[in-house]
């Protein structure tokens, strides 16, 4: 394992000095265009005063996201998606239901060697998760599921890997705080606790 990881760690190396690309500079902006997973973490919490475990599937769909440059390798980034749809279930009850939701995530983040042929960046940020088209099956077929918005903190990590001067491969991920009261025929059941990590890649243009 040592054998490989060395030449690898040495070509990474290498590659951001010997194929430089475009550095991030102020007022610069970046489009990326890609596919993430959202999924939840395993302990989604419990409704109706911890009787009903909830378990809160994942899914996969096309992002998008646009970054502004606000000073030089430091940028503010808006996240967009197409609707995500989730299972949700209850343990000893099975599926109970779906929902979709839209997630768009505000981020400050800084970008080590932007003009390196290798380019990691941190960031955080706030979210923000609206759901809605919410539907019941099973145990609860027939009822009203609702599912509240949701403010969080969020945190963004990744790598982007320079195809050329302008656009880049990037691979990411981030975790997202979402916290959804739940109501089931007007009554509050209790919270949905979501919190997942959303990872995927991307396809980055800098203009």
């Amino acid at each position: 394992m040592r054998l490989i990881a060395l030449p690898l760690a040495t070509a990474l190396a290498l590659g951001a000095v010997a194929f430089p690309s475009h550095a991030q500079a102020r007022g610069d902006w970046a489009l990326g265009l890609g596919i993430h997973q959202v999924n939840p973490k395993s302990d989604n919490g419990a409704l109706a005063g911890g009787t009903l475990p909830l378990e809160i599937g994942s899914d996969t769909k096309p992002t998008v996201s646009l970054e502004y440059f606000v000073a030089d390798n430091l940028g503010l980034e808006l996240l967009a998606a197409w609707p995500f749809e989730h299972d949700i279930n209850i343990q000893g009850l099975g599926k109970v239901g779906t929902t979709k939701h839209l997630p768009p995530t505000l981020t400050l983040q800084y970008h080590f060697n932007s003009a390196g042929r290798v380019s990691p960046f941190v960031g955080a940020g706030l979210n923000y998760t609206t759901f809605f088209s919410e539907k019941t099956t099973g145990a609860l077929a027939g009822s009203d599921l609702k599912l509240g918005d949701s403010w969080g903190l969020a945190a963004h990590v990744g790598v982007d890997f320079a195809l050329n001067a302008r656009s880049a491969l990037r691979v990411d991920a981030r975790w997202m705080d979402i916290d959804s009261s739940v109501h089931l025929d007007g009554a509050d059941l209790g919270t949905a606790h979501i919190d997942p990590l959303t990872y995927g890649v991307a396809w980055v243009l800098k203009f």
